[in-house]
């Protein structure tokens, strides 16, 4: 029950009474306009009130009398997470309510490890688990240099499955079971494919990747939540080149790099910023090999970034 909800603020006398509202689930977010499917599986477009779009895909909410196959969106549930990226200007929520984020890359085109980085600080922001996807894994000639790529991320104990989703995506359906997943990948990594593959009625558009830049093609436009056959949901997000921070604290980011913590409050100074510092213990444990150069080298890109960042309306 959505319980807590609603508030004086938003049920009016005579217009909108705990009687004639009803639960639903975002299960499509379109900018200022939502899919909601009800609990007795009907499907509305969801209004906001305002001028604000504060819902994610995931989102557990109230909806007021229908007109048509239209009704307001009151309010939502309290989430149990909400994953969004922000940058100096703006934040784009990604899904709300996920309990595991999926991060998708392939073979090619090439991905950016930096980002699985970010991606990875959010998740751990808001305690999701974590898994990574190589795909197009039926191309065997790439396949070694991307594991290479992911060899930090492995030696860190982060589960990587490897697959081809246009021949098997079995390999990952196991763990998607009672989980609500958020499918997280730059352009070009299949992620459509994937969605197809465990969900056959998504019917989602692929296309071919863009040789000539390198990048894949946008085929996803809007975040989509999919149930499973087995139990459990998938949401599919659009595919992203980028992953701000901004929104987090230099220390909440530092948390977000797990191998940092037995070094964190070692360093000669309090605060050490971790790139040229006299006795900073991070680069020493880079020296030492317990802490990989390139991973390091995310968090000062990242750290850099929000520090040059200023508040967003």
């Amino acid at each position: 029950m959505l319980t807590g909800a609603l508030t004086a603020a938003n049920v009016r006398e005579g217009v909108v009474t705990a009687a004639n509202v009803r639960e639903g689930v975002v299960t499509a977010a379109f900018g200022r306009h939502y899919e909601v499917t009800c609990a007795d599986g009907r499907i509305v477009s969801g209004i906001p009130r305002g001028k604000k779009s504060p819902y994610a895909c995931g989102d557990r909410v109230a909806l007021g009398p229908s007109h048509g196959r239209e009704a307001q969106i009151l309010a939502h549930e309290p989430r149990t997470s909400l994953l969004y990226r922000s940058d100096r200007w703006k934040e784009k929520l990604i899904a709300a309510n996920a309990t595991q984020i999926v991060l998708v890359v392939a073979t090619e085109p090439a991905f950016s490890p930096e980002l699985i980085s970010r991606a990875l600080v959010a998740a751990a922001h808001q305690t999701l688990r974590a898994l990574v996807v190589l795909n197009k894994c039926d191309l065997s000639a790439q396949v070694a240099s991307a594991r290479a790529r992911l060899a930090p991320f492995v030696a860190l104990g982060l589960p990587v499955i490897e697959l081809a989703a246009r021949i098997d995506a079995t390999p990952l359906a196991g763990r998607l079971g009672g989980e609500l997943s958020v499918l997280v990948g730059q352009s070009g990594m299949g992620k459509s494919t994937l969605v197809n593959a465990l969900a056959p009625e998504a019917a989602a558009a692929t296309r071919e990747i863009s040789i000539a830049l390198d990048s894949g093609k946008h085929t996803t436009t809007h975040a989509r939540l999919y149930a499973l056959p087995g139990g459990g949901g998938l949401i599919d997000s659009p595919g992203l080149q980028e992953f701000g921070l901004a929104h987090l604290a230099r220390g909440e980011v530092e948390l977000g790099f797990t191998e940092f913590l037995p070094h964190l409050g070692q360093c000669r100074f309090r605060d050490c910023r971790h790139e040229n510092d006299p006795g900073c213990a991070l680069r020493r444990a880079v020296a030492d090999g317990k802490i990989d150069a390139r991973r390091l080298a995310h968090f000062v890109a990242i750290a850099g970034e929000n520090a040059r960042a200023t508040p967003y309306a």
